[in-house]
This record gives C-alpha cells, sequence and structure tokens, in this order.
C-alpha cells in the first residue's frame, strides 16, 4: 500500500511524488513475528525470574515479620509469665517475713516475761533474804542496843548514863 504525498518544490514546478514517513507492507509481520519472539524470551528470562524474586522477597519479608511478631508475642507471654511467677514468690516471701516477724515478736515477748518473771523471783528472794539476815541482825543486835547506846551517850556526856 503505497500512499502519495504531493508537494511542491518549487512554485512553478510540477508536483514530485514523495515517499511515506511509515511504509506499511509484508515487514510488519517480520516485525510483530519478532516482537513476539523478543516478548515470549524476555518474558521467560527477565520479567517471570524478576517478578518470582519479589514475589519471594516479599514472602521472605512477610515471614520475617509474621516470625517477628510471633516471637514477640511468645517473648510478652513469657515476661507476664515471669512476672506473675515473681509476683507470687514476692507475696510467698512477704507471708514468711510476717511470719517469722509474729513468731520472733512472740518470743520476744516471751523472753521478755521470763526475764521479768525471773527479776521479780529474784528481788522477792533477794528482799525475803535482807529482811530475814535485818531480823536477824535486830534479833542479835537488840540486847546489846541499851549497852551500847548507854557506852556512846557515856563517851559523849563524859559521864556513866543509866538506862
Amino acid at each position: 500500500m503505497a500512499s502519495y504525498v504531493l508537494v511542491p518544490s518549487e512554485p512553478d514546478a510540477p508536483l514530485k511524488e514523495e515517499h511515506p514517513l511509515i511504509d506499511i507492507d509484508h515487514t510488519v509481520w517480520i516485525q510483530l513475528f519478532l516482537f513476539f519472539v523478543v516478548a515470549f524470551i524476555g518474558s521467560r528470562l527477565l520479567f517471570r525470574p524478576y517478578l518470582r524474586m519479589r514475589d519471594e522477597r516479599t514472602a521472605g519479608i512477610e515471614g520475617a515479620r509474621d516470625e517477628a511478631a510471633r516471637l514477640s508475642a511468645e517473648a510478652d507471654a513469657r515476661l507476664a509469665h515471669y512476672e506473675r511467677e515473681i509476683a507470687a514468690a514476692r507475696a510467698k516471701a512477704q507471708d514468711e517475713r510476717r511470719a517469722i516477724r509474729t513468731e520472733a515478736a512472740a518470743r520476744q515477748r516471751e523472753v521478755t516475761d521470763k526475764a521479768r518473771a525471773d527479776a521479780t523471783r529474784d528481788y522477792d528472794n533477794q528482799r525475803s533474804r535482807v529482811e530475814r539476815e535485818t531480823n536477824a541482825a535486830r534479833q542479835q543486835l537488840m540486847p546489846r542496843a541499851a549497852q551500847v547506846a548507854e557506852e556512846i551517850a557515856g563517851k559523849l556526856l563524859g559521864r556513866k548514863v543509866d538506862a
């Protein structure tokens, strides 16, 4: 198929035929065939491997994100479990401390009461001993008290005093 464009080169010159810019003929089929061959080869050797690589990379990234999310959830669960265990251990330790303090306070009261009772008993024993010794000394010294008094008064007055 030929198309002709008539363009005068000079104002009075007769019209000449020029060839078209794009000539459509039987080579179109060869070019179309070559385009499909290159597209097929490009698809098999370039585009499909590239798209497969992108899909694998995306899947790898998504898999890594899913794995990271799973590991994060697992770590959070472990942390919560450890925190519960620590809270339980603290509560148990607090209960044991409270029991030990209660026991120590009871023991302290017991020791204090025993010491107080011992001190009171010792005080009463010593007091009664002192009273006995005082009474014994009085019993022993009373008969001589009048005589000693007369002697002291006589020495002070310088003469003999009778009772």
